[in-house]
């Protein structure tokens, strides 16, 4: 039985780590998540870290000298330049965090959550792409509660994302996430059981 290696993404706030912990809850299903290493880049202390105080000072320190995240949100959403210096810095750590924890694990099924799957390049990590979406307007809704954004800082990070629509035309599988967490856990079944039945 060939590996099979999920690349879950989709829009921002469209629900992939509701996606994941069904997934990881349901189907013990291993789930590497990109968010976590990105994190771990940044930890107090990390080269990464030291490398973004050195280009942005103290703006983006707190007053523990960890990272202000909004501060610097604030900076690479607004440009786009900037924007590709830290995935420089970033993405080829979050890489080697997949590529040692993926040979720490015997299961048949490992998900790779990775929000910017596309925009990273990262496609040829995974054996097929799911995404997940949800209308632009529920995107706004919840990211404006969930990280409390203005509506326009909201859009600015929607926008700062390759459009869902041409996520949704590349992946293999599309969970719609428009409705309840019932009408979500059917369509993730449904995509688990008939890889089982052909395997």
């Amino acid at each position: 039985m060939s590996r099979r290696i999920i690349g879950l993404t989709g829009g921002i706030a469209c629900g992939k780590s509701t996606v994941s912990h069904y997934l990881e809850n349901i189907y013990k299903i291993p789930v590497l998540d990109a968010d976590i290493y990105a994190r771990e880049a940044v930890e107090k202390g990390s080269e990464i870290l030291e490398r973004i105080f050195a280009r942005y000072g103290r703006k983006v320190k707190t007053e523990d000298n960890s990272l202000n995240r909004q501060q610097l949100g604030e900076i690479i959403f607004n440009n786009p330049q900037e924007k590709i210096w830290l995935e420089s810095q970033i993405h080829p750590y979050v890489r080697e965090c997949f590529k040692r924890y993926l040979e720490e694990l015997e299961a048949p099924i490992v998900v790779f959550s990775i929000p910017l799957l596309f925009e990273a390049k990262l496609t040829y990590l995974v054996t097929e792409i799911w995404v997940v979406s949800c209308s632009c307007e529920q995107q706004i809704q919840r990211l404006t509660t969930r990280n409390n954004l203005s509506r326009e800082q909201a859009i600015a990070r929607i926008n700062n994302q390759i459009p869902l629509a041409e996520k949704i035309a590349l992946a293999d599988i599309v969970l719609d996430n428009s409705g309840d967490l019932e009408a979500l856990y059917t369509q993730i079944d449904r995509a688990i059981s008939s890889w089982l039945e052909l395997n």
